[in-house]
C-alpha cells in the first residue's frame, strides 16, 4: 500500500492540483448580484462545464493511480474517489444548462471523501509509530470521514442548519480545499522522502536486488 503511493505520487498530487481549482471556483462563482447557485443558467453553463472538466480530470488521476496498484493494499478506495469525481464531472459538463440538486452532489462528495478517508485512515496504520507521517494521515482520514458524515446528513436534512446557496457552496469549497490539501501533501511527502530515506515505512520488502552483500 505505501508502495503504491511512492510509485503514483505525482499522480496524487496532479489531483490534488485539480481540486486546489475547483475549491477556488466554487468560492468566487457568483452571479452579477453577488448570490451563489447551483441552478446555473446558460449565461453560466461555461463555469459549471469548466468545474466538470476539473472534475473529471481530477477524478481520472485517481482512477489511474489505483489502477495502476491494483491487488495491492486498499487502492480500490482510490478508485472508488476517482468514480465519484469523474461522476461528478460528467454531471457539471452534461448538465451545466440544467438545475442540479444538491443531495445528488453532496452525496457524490460523500463517497470522494469516504474513499480517500478510508484510504488515509489505513495507510495509517501501515507506518511506524510515533512518526510524523502517521498522525497526519490519520488526521486527514478522520476529517475526511468528517466530512462524508456531514455531507450525507445535509444530504438527507439530518443536520438542523440553514441552508442556501452560498453555504452549499462554501460546503463544497472547503471540503474541495481540504482534499487538495491532503492528495498534494501526501504525494509530495512520499516524493521527498522516498522509501529508501524515510525509515517512515513498515514491513516492506527492499526495492533493489534481493541478493544480500557479502
Amino acid at each position: 500500500m505505501i508502495q503504491t503511493l511512492t510509485k503514483n505520487w505525482w499522480l496524487l498530487a496532479l489531483a490534488g492540483v485539480f481540486d486546489a481549482m475547483l475549491s477556488a471556483m466554487n468560492f468566487f462563482i457568483e452571479r452579477p448580484d453577488g448570490s451563489l447557485t447551483l441552478r446555473t443558467t446558460v449565461r453560466y453553463g461555461g463555469t459549471l462545464e469548466q468545474m466538470g472538466m476539473l472534475a473529471l480530470a481530477a477524478g481520472v488521476c485517481m482512477i489511474a493511480a489505483g489502477i495502476w496498484s491494483s491487488g495491492k493494499g486498499r487502492a480500490w478506495l482510490l478508485v472508488l474517489n476517482g468514480l465519484a469525481l469523474s461522476a461528478l464531472g460528467l454531471i457539471f459538463s452534461f448538465r451545466a444548462n440544467r438545475p442540479i440538486a444538491f443531495r445528488t452532489i453532496a452525496l457524490l462528495v460523500a463517497v470522494m471523501a469516504i474513499g480517500i478517508g478510508i484510504y488515509e485512515l489505513t495507510t495509517a496504520r501501515a507506518l511506524r509509530p510515533h512518526g510524523t507521517a502517521k498522525w497526519l494521515l490519520g488526521a486527514a482520514g478522520a476529517v475526511s470521514v468528517g466530512f462524508a458524515v456531514v455531507f450525507l446528513a445535509l444530504a438527507f436534512r439530518q443536520m438542523n442548519v440553514e441552508r442556501s446557496p452560498l453555504t452549499d457552496f462554501l460546503w463544497f469549497g472547503s471540503y474541495y480545499g481540504f482534499s487538495a490539501i491532503c492528495k498534494l501533501g501526501l504525494g509530495l511527502r512520499v516524493h521527498s522522502l522516498g522509501l529508501s530515506q524515510s525509515g517512515q515505512w513498515d514491513a516492506l520488502p527492499p526495492l533493489g536486488n534481493p541478493k544480500h552483500a557479502h
